[in-house]
Formats: structure tokens, sequence, C-alpha cells
């Protein structure tokens, strides 16, 4: 009887035992991967614009010529022969090369963290229609009036040529003004007698009857408009197409818009004429980018056929 009781009780030990015990698990295959080759699903990166390190340009790097450049990406000053010049949100710059240019000029962008990003520019010479005139005097102009009244006239234009405007004309393609026959190019200069040289001629003449009408060849601001005729220019209408460049209407009969006026491409601003000192009835279309006289063939290209 106590033998029962003692296999009853180690009976009932084992049953409580087993029911605390972790159930077991079928076995199973399972490969390993190493740490080291667990490797996250790919995804999508985004595309970056390559930064960039140097200038780009388009233009007429040549004497008279006119250029849009691009600065490096980041420049925070950029400077075109010691003098700094403004550069646009999307860093575009103007720059120009006088008639008379050097053989080089120097560009310097200054990054944001103080680098120097440089580039020398050569500018192409150019062979200027000279002509000798030995045996006529240089053009004499009555003296005691114009050295009375050429010092206001020259304060009034460079007066217009130091206002600042938001025009963005300078970024467009140009317009001729007005068609016709080119009668004197930029840059030409005449040797009077005893070798006394007159001033180069500063523009482009075309030649067309008083009345033509006179379009604007980009957009920008009216920043002179004669309310008289000078002693040289006559009626002058002064256009400033922004970043420092500028068109000049010369020897004009009417002039149609007014001073802080922004006008646009192709509109109509004044009438040939031949106010001033001028021979004939003409349009002299000067461009000027600060003090650089440039040849506004080279910006608007060759004149269109007229029929």
């Amino acid at each position: 009887m106590k033998r029962l009781r003692r296999w009853a009780v180690g009976v009932t030990a084992l049953m409580i035992a087993g029911s605390c015990t972790t159930p077991s698990v079928s076995r199973q295959t399972v490969q390993r991967v190493p740490p080291s080759q667990h490797v996250a699903p790919p995804t999508a990166q985004p595309q970056r614009a390559p930064v960039r390190v140097s200038f780009s340009y388009s233009g007429s790097m040549i004497q008279g010529g006119l250029v849009i450049g691009i600065a490096p990406a980041g420049t925070s000053m950029l400077s075109f022969d010691g003098a700094a010049i403004p550069v646009a949100p999307d860093g575009r710059f103007l720059i120009a090369f006088d008639r008379d240019a050097k053989p080089t000029a120097t560009l310097i962008a200054t990054l944001g963290d103080g680098r120097e990003v440089r580039d020398t520019l050569t500018v192409a010479p150019r062979a200027w229609d000279i002509s000798k005139l030995d045996t006529v005097p240089k053009y004499p102009v009555p003296q005691p009036e114009f050295e009375k009244l050429r010092p206001a006239e020259l304060a009034q234009i460079n007066a217009a040529r130091r206002i600042v405007t938001d025009a963005s004309g300078w970024r467009e393609p140009f317009m001729w003004p007005v068609l016709g026959r080119i009668s004197t190019l930029f840059g030409s200069q005449r040797i009077y007698k005893n070798g006394e040289a007159g001033s180069y001629h500063s523009g482009l003449d075309i030649a067309r009857p008083t009345g033509t009408t006179v379009l604007a060849p980009a957009d920008g601001v009216v920043i002179l408009a004669a309310d008289h005729p000078f002693t040289l220019e006559g009626n002058l209408l002064m256009i400033d197409h922004g970043m420092g460049l500028n068109t000049a209407f010369l020897h004009l009969s009417k002039i149609t818009v007014r001073v802080g006026e922004r006008v646009r491409r192709g509109q109509p601003v004044g009438l040939v004429g031949m106010t001033g000192r001028a021979s004939g009835p003409h349009l002299h279309w000067g461009m000027k980018w600060r003090d650089s006289r440039i040849d506004p063939l080279l910006v608007a290209g060759p004149m269109p056929v007229t029929q």
C-alpha cells in the first residue's frame, strides 16, 4: 500500500513538472546572413546639377563688343579689371570692351567661402576705317556759343548715365531701331590737315528720311529726353537697359517719350531728323556700357535686308 502511494505521488510530480516546460519546436532549416551583408532596399536619389566652378560667356570678345556671362556658382562678388560689377540672382552679368580696349581683361569672382576664380579674357583687335583728309581742316566748332552751352549739356548727359534702373532689356536680343543704309560705321575716324585727328565715331549712322519712326531696340527706362536741341547731338534721347548699358539716339526731329517712362522692345520712341551737328537726316545710334563705347552692329547683328 505504501509502495502504491509512493508511485502515485511520483507520477503526479512528473505531470506537474511537464506542464511547466516549454513546448518543443519542430526543427527548420534557417539560412543565416552575416551582419555585414544586411542591405537596406535601394532608394531613388535626386539628380543634382553639376556645380558651376568656372565662367561661361556669350557675345563678342572684341573691341567694341558686348558679352553676357555666367559667374561661378556661389559668387558673392565680381570684379572686371579691378572694378566691381553687379551679378543678377541667376548668376548672369554684363561686360563690354571699349573701341580702344587693351588686348586682355581680367575677371575675378570671389566665392562665399573666400576662394577666388580668375579668368583672363583675350580681346580681339579690329581694323578701323581711318580716312586721311590732308587738305581739309578740322571742323571748327563755334567757340563762344559752344563753350557757353556745352558744360550744361555734358552735365545732363553724365547725370543721366549715373541713373540706375531695374531694366532688364540687357537680357534681350537687340533689334534695329530703324532699317536702312548704314552711312557711317562705329569707330571710324578722320585725320585732318596737319595730322589733326578728329574724335572717332562713337555710334552708327543710319540714313533715313526725316520723320521715320525710331523704335526702342530693347526694354528699358528713359533716362534723358532733351527738351531742346543740344549743340552736337540735337534732340537727344537716352534709354537705360539695365546693368550699366544704355542707348543714345541723336539728331531726332521729335522725341515721343518722357524721362522715367518704361519702354518696350519695338515701341516707337521718336522720329529721325537732322537736329544738332548733322549734314543730312539720319539716326545716330550709340551704345555705352559704363565708360566703354560699344558697336551696335555687334549687338544687333547684321542690318536686315530691306526691300
